[in-house]
């Protein structure tokens, strides 16, 4: 399997306990040893619970994180964001910040990016997707 970075709405599946996603991210962790997931998905996992008041499955996402890799967002990610924001834009065909953050981190470090909205990331050029709920 390539290098890759799970999207919240991945993450959230594991999490809920989707079988097909648990299967692809115990695959992946027999082969790259962590899952990466970006600070946006971190931020917007955190903020779904913390909105619920959700406190056990707070306790799991953490203890989720705490033994695997989240990716900080640099200056030269929010560069590539904004470049691929602002031509989503020209184009008429732009996607949520967030969702360009997401990419613009993956792009930068070189790794695939696995979600379920491959709608809204198909528009990215160069960028590598996979749907781990298919």
């Amino acid at each position: 399997m390539m290098p890759s970075m799970l999207d919240t709405d991945i993450l959230s599946e594991f999490l809920r306990g989707n079988p097909k996603v648990i299967s692809k991210v115990d695959e992946y962790l027999k082969e790259h040893g962590f899952i990466n997931l970006s600070i946006i998905t971190y931020y917007e996992i955190l903020n779904g619970l913390l909105y619920k008041d959700a406190k056990k499955q707070l306790s799991k996402f953490e203890e989720f994180v705490a033994l695997n890799k989240v990716i900080p967002l640099t200056q030269r990610m929010a560069k590539m964001a904004a470049t691929i924001q602002a031509d989503l834009r020209k184009k008429g065909t732009e996607i949520g910040h967030t969702d360009t953050l997401i990419a613009g981190i993956a792009l930068t470090n070189e790794l695939q990016l696995v979600t379920n909205n491959t709608s809204h990331f198909k528009r990215i050029k160069d960028l590598s997707i996979s749907n781990w709920t298919k």
